[in-house]
């Protein structure tokens, strides 16, 4: 029997063995892929939505500047029913005597470019149609910018609208400039306290009617908890009920644990049937103390709490000064109230923060006639002083 020989670069191709190749994660490869296109696909749409509503602002600012100015309003009119007559043929029905009027009321309600462009990316044009009719300029900036930062759907933007949540947010607001500079912090990319918390929150859609303890609110509130959550606003994120608080040989519970993402903080809240009383506040600096010691994270803000109430006088709430406390105290309504009994009560508002300033003009007009005096005796102390001083030299 003949044994064949074998080379030596042979024995070396023998001794290699080829590497197994690793399996591929199918599940997981799909899921990065449809990523990648869905975010492309929703850039895509972006870039498309803001072309689209930047195109209809700039019509609407050409048919202005050639048809509305100089008092030729009659004349306008004619251009405009020739206009959307040629353009709709050409390019279809967003461009009808209505749609291009449309433009023309949107380039006036908007008629800064860069303010335009910029919301252009985060809103819709059907979000632009739902603000064009809110005639007063701060609310329609405030629904903007809120618009923008929570990412509303058209259907919640036009609820938050109809249910006046800038009514309501004015009322503890007090004052236009106060709004106007959170709305400033919103387009900073600052969200604090007084542009999340609201006063008061409407909760007609936990269904109490008659008498109800507060274990019925508070069911009632976890059942319906989505619909609370989109009242309370963007950021909010369910933790606890009836949160559990050892101290000593006792046990505390807090009716509701929130967790707010932009504010990083967790958010107390305690559930009152009867009117607001100053003996809320102690409890609930209780738990926020506990709450700060025991559930603080790392990085997170200091705890803040919101004492949720029937009713609230608002001169009481105001003397306790509660935001150094990092509590809130907020009305919730339980039956949507008719709209004239909300002006009402946002007039109320708007009459006390006038009050307000000007007892604070008072106080500082005081303060500085009392400072001129005191300055002025002191000034007359000194002249003798001085002219005896000059004499000796003198002499």
């Amino acid at each position: 029997m003949t044994r064949s020989k074998t080379t030596k670069p042979e024995k070396q191709a023998l001794a290699v063995t080829p590497a197994t190749p690793e399996l591929v994660d199918e599940a997981s490869l799909i899921g990065d892929l449809r990523e990648l296109i869905l975010a492309a696909r929703q850039r895509v749409a972006t870039v498309a939505n803001a072309t689209h509503t930047m195109l209809f602002w700039n019509v609407g600012r050409r048919l202005l500047k050639e048809s509305l100015q100089g008092g030729r309003a009659a004349y306008g009119k004619q251009i405009l029913a020739t206009v959307s007559r040629e353009l709709t043929q050409e390019f279809g029905q967003g461009f009808t005597y209505a749609g291009v009027t449309r433009m023309i009321q949107f380039c006036q309600v908007f008629p800064h470019e860069e303010m335009v462009s910029k919301l252009a990316t985060q809103l819709s044009w059907s979000h632009f149609m739902e603000l064009l009719p809110i005639k007063d300029p701060l609310a329609r900036d405030f629904y903007a910018e809120m618009c923008a930062i929570e990412r509303w759907d058209v259907r919640t933007f036009r609820k938050k609208i109809g249910g006046m949540l800038f009514q309501r947010t004015a009322l503890s607001r007090n004052t236009e400039a106060v709004i106007s500079s959170e709305i400033a912090n919103l387009r900073d990319g600052r969200m604090t306290p007084d542009a999340v918390f609201c006063d008061p929150y409407l909760l007609d859609f936990l269904g109490l009617t008659g008498a109800y303890s507060e274990r019925d609110l508070e069911d009632a509130i976890l059942r319906e908890i989505e619909s609370v959550l989109l009242e309370l606003g963007s950021g909010f994120a369910f933790v606890a009920r009836q949160k559990r608080m050892s101290v000593g040989k006792d046990n505390f519970h807090l009716d509701l644990l929130f967790y707010h993402r932009h504010l990083r903080r967790l958010v107390a809240v305690e559930l009152k049937l009867e009117s607001f009383q100053p003996a809320h506040v102690g409890q609930m600096e209780f738990y926020l103390r506990w709450l700060d010691k025991h559930e603080r994270a790392a990085g997170e803000e200091s705890p803040i709490g919101l004492i949720l109430c029937a009713s609230a006088d608002a001169e009481q709430v105001e003397l306790l000064q509660l935001d150094s406390k990092s509590i809130r105290v907020s009305e919730y309504l339980t039956e949507l109230p008719p709209l004239k009994m909300l002006q009402t009560r946002l007039h109320q508002a708007i009459e006390h923060a006038r009050e307000q300033n000007a007892r604070l003009r008072t106080h500082s007009a005081t303060e500085g006639d009392a400072l001129s005096h005191t300055e002025g005796t002191s000034m007359s102390a000194r002249k003798p002083r001085k002219i005896k001083a000059s004499e000796e030299g003198d002499a």
